[in-house]
This record gives structure tokens, C-alpha cells and sequence, in this order.
């Protein structure tokens, strides 16, 4: 029954976002925060050549400048779980939003480097916001048929404002030194404001409404968010179940159990863990981990760098090539999430790192080549550099990239959901912030063919740590079948045993 159901969802997968535009429209107004931060990492690739040529700072400043909204955004993720089960998924966008439009308004003016810092910080807890609330906001509004496309739309988000961000490098790269990247830096604030009001247009998450006891609510938005009554009925059975609350209860308003109102959750998560939910947080931390240290930032945030090492040495150059990285990454990550639903995020994870493990062991021959070679030997060189590069973000993007959100923000159950995924995101901008803050001191210490050497040694680590640690999530329902996936072959066993 559950095999012939899960077909039946594949299968109707398109159908059904035809069908529910709804929740469809929904999601990409929620994923609109994440394009804000992918343009950040973006434009700020471009705008640290020309900070440290305005302001002139050192490298080890840039690479401050360039890792510190990462580590800011620990803040963001590690209290966004806490007041998403506060305020709700809906508003929390809203604060992520205002407080990312601070940010942006203290880089834009940038008066000096302290400035310039400080927005960052700021904007920092803004992105932490971002990459906690939207996949788990999409995550919970969608059916299980079309949860990964829906959960995706964050990094598609993230990947097309990388390449506004490239392509504001390229344009505002024009201007006079002094007003160029402070144009590039402080045009974030008018998207962030839009978002903000666009946001209230959008209904609650009904999980979140259930959670808060408030039946009549999550019944309403269920209706418009599925494409039957039936299915509205069934996944507020569902819900309802899981929060705790009786299915006889049709009440406005009930009372739901305290502990699905955030109480309790980090002893549950981090102290007392059960046996499946240990393996669901060993299983998010490590893929948020594995995201970053198999080099994806290095090659986002220093890709000019990489492309003046190769024999590009205009800054046209480089952004044009740079330009290029983002249309690779967006159009393969418009690949996944037309993918994932179908072919399964355990597939996508291990293909795609395996084309970064093959990529990054090409792109640290390359490299080397170049440092070492004749001007003959040069332009093939570069060219090849070129191809690697590219190839490595195309594998990424078909899976690391979009696949680590949609299996995050799925994978907990309901009540730890909000924090665990926070504490997931937390993971992932420590490690993003280490790369950012230590690739220039990498690959000056060890060649900067041997840091992606090092990468590819990373990712033969992470393809058995995919292999081993994450099963197949595809078409389970959040509330009822998730927790059986991570459940070892003998626990199962025993379970059915009981339930005989």
C-alpha cells in the first residue's frame, strides 16, 4: 500500500504542482530571503578587490571581512529554531529580512572598514535567519510528492542571487573606485524591504498552527495549500497526531501539549537523545559539514583569485569568467530540484560528490601545472582550469548544494524540527566561515593546487560518510514514516514484533 502510494506520488509529482500553485507561490516568496544572501556571497567575490584596493587593507582583513557574516550568522541560526516556534515560521522571515536590510544599509554606506564590519555582523544574523526558516517553511507546506522541488527553491534562490551578485560586480565595477562596491554592497536594501511586506501576503506553516493548538487555522490553510479536501483532511489527521492532539478534537482552539511548543527540545536533541534521533543529528551535522569542507566556498567566494592564478589577469576577465560559475551553478540546480523528487537525495548525494572528488583532483593538477609550467604550456592550462572549475560547481549544484536543504529540513520530527535545523545551519556557517576566513593563508602555505588537493581528500571522506549515514527520504511522509527511515534493520524488527 505504502509502495503503490509512493509510485502514484512520483509520478503525479508535476500534476500536483500544476494543481496547487498555491503552495508552489508560497514557497518561492518564502526562498526570496535566500536569494539576499546568495547575492552577498556573490558581489562580495568582486568587492573585496576593489575594498582593498579603496580602503587599503590587507589580506588577512579581507579574509575577515569575507568569514565574519558567517560566524555572525551562528547567532541567527542558533535563536531562528527558538523564535520560528515563538512567532511562527511567517514572521520570522519578516525579522530575518529587517534585520538583513540593516546590514546591507551599514555596508552600502561604508564609511570605513569598522563600518564595513559591522554590517556584515549584522547581515550575518540575517543569513542566519534565511538558511534556517525557508527550507523548513517550504518543507512544511508541501505534500510529500513535491516536498524536495519545494524544499529546493532556498538554494536555487541562493544560487540565482550568486550570479545577480556577479553580474552587479561586472556592472558596478564601472563606476568610480570610491561609489563601485559600495553600490554593489548597499543595493540588497531594496529587495529586503519588498520581501518583508511580501511575506505577510503568505499564510502560516500549519504545522506551526497545529503545534500552537490552533485546529481551525491549520485546517484553513491546509485546504489551500493541498489540492482535495480529502488530502487537507488526511494531513491534519496526520498532524494532529504527531503534535499529540485527538482526532476527535475539531475545536478552534485546544490545547496542545507543552512540549510541542519548543520546551524541552535542546535536552532532547543534544542531552537525551534517542537512539533514531541521534542518527537524524549525526546525519544533518555531517552533511551540513561536508557541504563546506569539500571547497565549494573557496571556489564561490575566490573564484577571481583562482581565475588570476590561471592566467586571467583583468578584472573583466575574471568577472566574465566568474559570471560564468553562476550560470553553471543556477541551471544545474534547476536540474536537482527537477530531480530530486525522482531520482532520490541518496543518489544525488553520492553522484554528486563524486564528480567533485574527480573535479577538484583535476582543477589541483591544473593549478599545479600552471605554477610550474612554460608560457607555452599555459593556455591549455587555463582552459582546463576553466573546465574543472565549472565541472565542480555543476556537481555540486546537482546535488551538495540543493539536496543538504531539502534532507535537513525533513528529516526531524516535528517538535525538534525548528531547532534542529537550526542547529544544522549553525554546522554549516561555522564551516563556511573557516573556509572563507582561511583559503588566501591555505593555499599560500601549501600551493593552491594542494588545497584543492586537500579538498578532494575531504570529499573521499564525505562519499563514505554519505554512503553510511544517509538514507533514502524520498516520498516519506514527515509525520508518520520519517523516524522508520533512520531506524536500524533489528529496531524495525522489533517494532513489527511488538506490533504483532
Amino acid at each position: 500500500m505504502a509502495e503503490s502510494g509512493l509510485t502514484m506520488n512520483r509520478s503525479n509529482k508535476v500534476k500536483d504542482i500544476g494543481k496547487n500553485k498555491y503552495a508552489f507561490a508560497c514557497s518561492i516568496v518564502a526562498s526570496f530571503i535566500s536569494i539576499l544572501m546568495g547575492y552577498d556571497t556573490g558581489v562580495m567575490s568582486g568587492a573585496m578587490l576593489f575594498i582593498q584596493e579603496d580602503l587599503k587593507v590587507s589580506d588577512t582583513q579581507i579574509q575577515v571581512l569575507a568569514g565574519i557574516l558567517n560566524l555572525c550568522a551562528l547567532v541567527g541560526s542558533l535563536t531562528a529554531g527558538r523564535v520560528s516556534d515563538l512567532i511562527g515560521r511567517r514572521y520570522t522571515i519578516v525579522v530575518g529580512a529587517v534585520i538583513f536590510f540593516i546590514g546591507s544599509l551599514f555596508m552600502g554606506l561604508g564609511l570605513n572598514f569598522a563600518m564595513l564590519i559591522a554590517g556584515r555582523c549584522i547581515a550575518g544574523v540575517g543569513v542566519g535567519y534565511a538558511l534556517m526558516i525557508a527550507p523548513v517553511y517550504s518543507a512544511e507546506i508541501s505534500s510529500p510528492s513535491s516536498r524536495g522541488f519545494l524544499s529546493s527553491l532556498p538554494e536555487i534562490c541562493i544560487s540565482l542571487g550568486i550570479l545577480i551578485g556577479y553580474l552587479a560586480n561586472y556592472v558596478f565595477g564601472k563606476l568610480p573606485l570610491v561609489y563601485g562596491w559600495r553600490a554593489m554592497l548597499g543595493v540588497a536594501v531594496v529587495p529586503s524591504v519588498a520581501l518583508a511586506f511580501s511575506v505577510l501576503l503568505m499564510p502560516e506553516s500549519p504545522r506551526w498552527l497545529a503545534m500552537q493548538g490552533r485546529i481551525k487555522d491549520a485546517a484553513n490553510v491546509l485546504r489551500r495549500l493541498t489540492n482535495s479536501k480529502e488530502e487537507a483532511e488526511r494531513r491534519l489527521e496526520e498532524i494532529k497526531t504527531t503534535v499529540g492532539i485527538d482526532k476527535a478534537c475539531d475545536g478552534d482552539v485546544v490545547q496542545a501539549p507543552g512540549k510541542h511548543r519548543g520546551e524541552g527540545v535542546w535536552r532532547d536533541l543534544l542531552l537525551r537523545p534517542t537512539p533514531t534521533v541521534r542518527r537524524v543529528l549525526t546525519a544533518a551535522i555531517g552533511v551540513h559539514f561536508f557541504q563546506h569542507a569539500t571547497g565549494i566556498e573557496a571556489v564561490v567566494l575566490y573564484s577571481p583569485r583562482i581565475f588570476k592564478k590561471a592566467g586571467l589577469v583583468t578584472k573583466n576577465q575574471q568577472f566574465l569568467a566568474t559570471i560564468g560559475v553562476g550560470v553553471v551553478k543556477t541551471t544545474f540546480i534547476l536540474l536537482a530540484i527537477l530531480l530530486v523528487d525522482r531520482v532520490g537525495r541518496r543518489k544525488l548525494f553520492l553522484s554528486s560528490i563524486t564528480g567533485m572528488i574527480l573535479s577538484l583532483t583535476g582543477l589541483g593538477v591544473v593549478l599545479t601545472m600552471i605554477e610550474h609550467s612554460q608560457q607555452g604550456l599555459r593556455l591549455s592550462a587555463e582552459v582546463l582550469c576553466l573546465v574543472f572549475v565549472y565541472s565542480f560547481v555543476a556537481s555540486f549544484s546537482i546535488g551538495l548544494g540543493p539536496v543538504t536543504w531539502v534532507y535537513c529540513s525533513e528529516i526531524f520530527p516535528l517538535r525538534l524540527r525548528a531547532q534542529g535545523a537550526s542547529l544544522g545551519v549553525a554546522v554549516n556557517r561555522v564551516m563556511n566561515s573557516a573556509m572563507s576566513m582561511s583559503f588566501v593563508s591555505l593555499y599560500k602555505a601549501i600551493t593552491i593546487g594542494g588545497a584543492f588537493f586537500l579538498f578532494a581528500g575531504v570529499g573521499v571522506v564525505a562519499w563514505v560518510f554519505y554512503f553510511l549515514c544517509c538514507p533514502e527520504t524520498r516520498g516519506r511522509a514527515l509525520e508518520e514514516e520519517m523516524e522508520e527511515v533512520f531506524l536500524k534493520p533489528k529496531d524495525k524488527k522489533l517494532r513489527n514484533n511488538e506490533g504483532v
